[in-house]
């Protein structure tokens, strides 16, 4: 039970033609909306203001899909569900009435947007406008400082999955392993 990914979940049996809420109001949620309509009956997405921070062009794409369900002004309270029936539904509080509702739902995709944790670094390494560390090379794992190597979401603006951090990860490894020997520190 709990937090679903749209892309790697959304097509499970589990939300065929039921109702799903996702969670955000920026360019990921409009998106991970989008794909979820293909599958749920209703996408009810839940944002804490009164208008999408997504692009004019996403916002409007998602907003003018008719399986698509504003829950303006409003944040997560509660998951509804048990370990046998999974999610059932998500409890909501609107942040200007107070007024507490529950959504009927089968699933919960969060799409609050990603940003990495890289603000301790404070400029010792390179990173881009977003925050993300710029690898030299987009096959490898070398970053501007040499023997520094970083891998996973720090490093990955565009996929955010588990299984390409950890593949990242292994690469990271042998790149500082190479490293390593290159620079006879082994």
């Amino acid at each position: 039970m709990g937090c679903q990914r749209a892309r790697c979940d959304g097509a499970l049996p589990r939300f065929r033609n039921k109702p799903l809420v996702v969670v955000g109001g920026g360019d990921s949620a409009a998106e991970e909306a989008s794909y979820l309509t293909k599958y749920a009956s209703v996408v009810q997405l839940v944002h804490r203001r009164d208008a999408l921070r997504a692009s004019p062009i996403m916002a409007k794409r998602v907003l003018s899909n008719p399986k698509v369900r504003p829950v303006w002004d409003s944040v997560v309270e509660h998951v509804v569900g048990d370990d046998h029936n999974g999610v059932m539904g998500v409890r909501v509080k609107n942040i200007k009435t107070g007024q507490p509702s529950t959504l009927e739902a089968t699933g919960m995709f969060v799409a609050i947007g990603h940003t990495p944790n890289t603000a301790f670094l404070q400029g010792q390494l390179e990173v881009d406008s977003k925050g993300f560390i710029v690898l030299k090379d987009r096959f490898r794992t070398l970053t501007s400082v040499e023997g520094v190597f970083a891998a996973g979401d720090v490093a990955d603006p565009l996929y955010k999955q588990a299984i390409t951090a950890a593949g990242m990860g292994c690469k990271a490894a042998l790149d500082a392993e190479r490293w390593l020997a290159e620079n006879n520190v082994h």
